[in-house]
């Protein structure tokens, strides 16, 4: 069992810092970079052993070269918040918004701007690539063939979006299995709300993937979700899941609770 961290965008949110699209959390990066810092410490001493950095929704169509600079700020960031012997995974996301698949791209073009954001990561010193949040299982794909080429371990997560109409379990778990073919080491579902996720969970543990999971609970007041969210953290383990974490409106506590729970 791997305890991946939770959400940084919203978590940054919590603690008052606005944050604009299309940038989402990597404006902080910028904009307070001791308040991503200190996120990253809290999922640390809460149990997170995986970090991911603060790179979501930030790809160089947005910044062009500057995507180097920034990707080297994001990672060094996560990497002086941790203990040694923790791991930083760089994050991928999609070329547009991740809950409107129907903005496709040609193949080219997802392998190409996929690959400039991976090769920058991997520069950065990322220890694997984490592609987060790809309702497009096309996408995906391409974003899974593009990281591996840097010859970083890839872990890949897919959403069925928030209140799961983008893709059904089974679409999801077709998708985990074409990810795994192009060299995913784990896949995921995310950025779904936390009663959701079982039948996923189920497909995925079915698919004969390695497999994780990280829910949402967004809306939710932590406390109050951090009971359920162990509960379902338990169901997820018992099918075989890998890696669990959280997403978005998850905090340290809600991970806390999680690595105590699991060990």
């Amino acid at each position: 069992m791997i305890v991946l961290d939770g959400a940084m965008g919203t978590e940054i949110e919590r603690r008052g810092l606005e944050l604009p699209t299309p940038w989402w959390s990597a404006v902080a990066i910028r904009a307070r970079p001791g308040l991503v810092a200190e996120i990253h410490a809290d999922y640390a001493a809460a149990g997170a052993t995986v970090h991911t950095a603060c790179t979501f929704r930030c790809q160089p169509r947005v910044l062009g070269d500057a995507f180097r600079a920034f990707a080297r700020e994001a990672v060094a960031l996560a990497r002086a918040a941790v203990p040694r012997g923790h791991t930083v995974a760089g994050s991928v996301g999609p070329l547009e918004d991740c809950y409107r698949p129907d903005l496709a791209h040609p193949r080219e073009t997802y392998l190409r701007e996929h690959g400039l954001a991976a090769r920058a990561l991997a520069e950065a010193g990322a220890d694997r690539l984490l592609c987060e949040t790809f309702a497009s299982v096309d996408e995906a794909t391409c974003a899974v063939r593009a990281c591996a080429e840097t010859g970083l371990e890839v872990w890949i997560s897919l959403t069925p979006g928030y209140d799961g109409a983008l893709l059904t379990p089974d679409a999801l778990a077709e998708g985990a299995r074409r990810a795994h073919a192009e060299g995913a080491a784990i896949v995921l579902v995310n950025c779904t709300q936390l009663d959701l996720t079982r039948p996923y969970a189920e497909a995925l543990a079915a698919s004969g993937v390695p497999f994780g999971v990280y829910a949402n609970v967004y809306g939710e007041e932590p406390e109050e979700a951090a009971p359920r969210y162990v509960e379902a953290a338990r169901a997820w383990s018992a099918l075989g899941a890998r890696v669990i974490g959280g997403c978005c409106g998850t905090e340290p506590g809600i991970i806390g609770a999680v690595a105590s729970a699991l060990g």
